[in-house]
């Protein structure tokens, strides 16, 4: 809840402050832009009297003509060339200094008009001036009092002022209105994700979602399987485990012959063999289950491995009556060599343990195009097709009690599978039931 407010908070400040930011610069854009019209409308306006009192016929009709100009609030000045004032309407001309270096009169001197903005050196009031040379060589200045375009600038900062305010206000009421608009599906996302409809989603969230509900079912189907693997490693353990008791309490309390302990001692040490064998594959798998686990890759020669296999596992197959055979030609892979080991042994113990006696395993290392085959292939008891999907599950078996009696984990496919993928290659499972089963790898 903390972290929607807060997230909530962040969006509004942020909408208001870019709102703020704009009502801002478009209040100062406008009052710069409205300053700029008015001031060229102010000189166009001085201009077009310039030119009316210039058709004046003498100075003494220009001083006829002062009320009109202080109606106007114009301030009228003719000066000669040498900057001599000869009349101006609102001062006397006669106390007046030199007006040659004023820069409107300076400016129509030398370009036949000129502007200014300034205060006045004789009256002290801030003017607009415009100044224009006649056809006599004297120049004629008009002069506007900017009073009241500074009044009127002042009523606009203010009614600029109060809009501003009141758009500001009204951005916040939207923005706060848009904000939890805009949180709406977040909040329902994160209150029933799997409720929530795709059409009620803005279509860049559909892709988080998606991504999060498959997340989310992975989770639950890792804390199945890891439930489901917890239970079956509880179970598988304890299995032997009771085996050994038992009959170590037998030759404890002494009820047991001298023919008797030396069948439970073989016992015991079958079910000895058998719990290292589970745990030391559980610790396999838990290396194998780590995303973090980073395996060495070096050249392998994957026929030479087989070999090996081969010949560390004649012992096993002697005691089954089964023949092993090597097929093929060498061939070099880049994988993590004990991996390697795991899988040929895995898949040759196999092929030897669920195999008929008198039967073979074959192995077959081989190029196809570009990429290497290797292939176990048995004449043993087969898999039913009903159950091909899942014996590379962890635990599962298809004949359970023929896997107790052979010593299998029921994890020996389920390591060929991880392995398998932490080399990108490709499992395939061919069998049929009472004439064998093939499994081949392609890397």
């Amino acid at each position: 809840m903390g972290n929607k407010n807060s997230m909530q908070k962040r969006i509004n400040l942020q909408f208001m402050l870019i709102a703020a930011i704009a009502i801002v610069i478009t209040a100062v854009s406008s009052m710069g832009l409205f300053y700029f019209i008015f001031r060229n409308q102010v000189f166009d306006d001085l201009r077009a009297y310039a030119h009316i009192i210039s058709r004046l016929d003498s100075l003494d009709s220009l001083g006829n003509s002062d009320e009109g100009l202080k109606e106007d609030a114009l301030r009228v000045t003719l000066v000669n060339g040498e900057g001599v004032v000869l009349y101006d309407s609102s001062a006397d001309e006669d106390v007046m200094d030199n007006h040659s270096g004023r820069p409107e009169i300076e400016e129509a001197g030398r370009q036949g008009e000129g502007t200014d903005i300034r205060t006045s050196d004789t009256l002290g009031v801030h003017t607009f001036y415009y100044a224009m040379k006649l056809s006599d060589g004297n120049i004629l200045r008009i002069g506007k009092d900017s009073q009241s375009l500074y009044h009127m600038l002042r009523y606009m900062t203010v009614l600029v002022a109060v809009l501003v305010a009141a758009i500001l206000g009204l951005c916040i009421l939207l923005s706060h209105f848009l904000t939890k608009r805009l949180l709406v599906p977040i909040e329902r996302m994160a209150t029933n994700l799997d409720g929530i409809s795709q059409d009620n989603l803005y279509s860049e969230l559909q892709p988080f979602v998606r991504t999060i509900r498959e997340q989310h079912i992975n989770i639950l189907n890792n804390a199945k399987m890891r439930q489901e693997f917890t239970a079956n490693v509880s179970h598988e353990l304890k299995t032997p485990l009771t085996a050994i008791s038992g009959y170590a309490e037998l030759i404890e309390s002494g009820m047991a012959g001298e023919k008797d302990t030396a069948r439970f001692a073989n016992e015991i040490h079958r079910n000895s063999d058998r719990l290292l064998t589970l745990i030391n594959d559980i610790i396999k798998l838990s290396e194998l289950d780590d995303q973090d686990q980073e395996f060495e890759a070096e050249q392998v020669d994957l026929y030479k491995a087989a070999q090996n296999c081969i010949q560390m596992m004649g012992m096993q197959a002697q005691k089954q009556d089964v023949k092993l055979h090597l097929e093929g030609e060498p061939c070099i892979i880049t994988a993590n060599k004990n991996l390697i080991d795991e899988l040929l042994y895995n898949l040759c113990s196999n092929a030897i343990r669920y195999n008929y006696r008198g039967g073979s395993v074959t192995v077959t290392v081989r190029r196809e195009g570009t990429r290497i085959l290797l292939s176990v292939k048995d004449t043993g008891i087969g898999i039913p097709r009903k159950h091909q999907e899942r014996v590379f599950e962890r635990f599962y078996r298809v004949d359970k009690s023929r896997s107790k009696q052979t010593g299998g984990t029921g994890l020996g496919l389920a390591i060929v599978k991880h392995i398998v993928a932490q080399h990108n290659a490709e499992l395939t499972l061919t069998s049929e039931e009472g004439k064998g089963t093939e499994i081949r790898v392609v890397f």
